[in-house]
C-alpha cells in the first residue's frame, strides 16, 4: 500500500514539474545560427541576427520576425520571400513588398525588416526552419539567410475582441 501511495506521489510531481514548464512565459531569441543561402555570395545586404517574439513562437498569438541588416547602397523597393519547411519538408512561401516591412527608401547603413504574423491554432508544434529572400525592383538577389525556429507545443487560447 505504502508502494502505491510513492507512485501516485511521484506521478504527480511529475505532472506538476511539467505543467510549470509550460507555464513559463515566452521570451524573444536573438537567433545565432543566422546562415547565407550561398557562403561564398557577396550579398548587397548583410544580415546580423534575427530576434522572433515571443520565443518559441506559440500558435493564435502574434509572432514578430525582426532582421537586423545593414548595406552601403539605397534600395527603393523590393520583395521579401518567405519559404518555410517542417522537419525539412517545404510547405509555405509568401512573398511581402518590402516596404511594408520596412521604411523605404532604405538608405545605406543599418535597418530592421520586421515581420508579423499570427499562426493558425492547428499549426503542428515542432521544428521548422525559414529561408528569406531580398530581391529588388529588378529582381537582383540582394540577400539570402536561413534560420530554424520552434513552435510551441501548447497552443494559447485565442480571445476575440468584440
Amino acid at each position: 500500500m505504502a508502494g502505491s501511495h510513492l507512485i501516485n506521489l511521484i506521478a504527480l510531481l511529475a505532472l506538476v514539474f511539467s505543467v510549470d514548464l509550460f507555464l513559463v512565459p515566452p521570451t524573444s531569441a536573438q537567433s545565432t545560427d543566422v546562415q547565407y543561402c550561398n557562403k561564398k555570395a557577396n550579398y548587397t545586404v548583410k544580415v546580423s541576427g534575427v530576434e522572433i517574439t515571443p520565443y518559441p513562437v506559440t500558435r493564435n498569438e502574434e509572432t514578430t520576425f525582426k532582421i537586423a541588416a545593414s548595406t552601403d547602397t539605397s534600395i527603393s523597393g523590393g520583395k521579401l520571400v518567405i519559404d518555410v519547411a517542417y522537419f525539412g519538408f517545404h510547405i509555405h512561401t509568401e512573398t511581402h513588398d518590402l516596404c511594408k516591412e520596412t521604411s523605404c527608401p532604405v538608405t545605406g547603413g543599418d535597418f530592421e525588416i520586421a515581420h508579423s504574423q499570427v499562426l493558425p491554432g492547428y499549426t503542428p508544434p515542432g521544428s521548422y526552419s525559414l529561408k528569406m529572400t531580398l530581391v529588388d525592383g529588378n529582381k537582383k538577389q540582394l540577400t539570402c539567410i536561413n534560420f530554424d525556429f520552434s513552435v510551441d507545443f501548447v497552443a494559447s487560447e485565442a480571445v476575440a475582441d468584440s
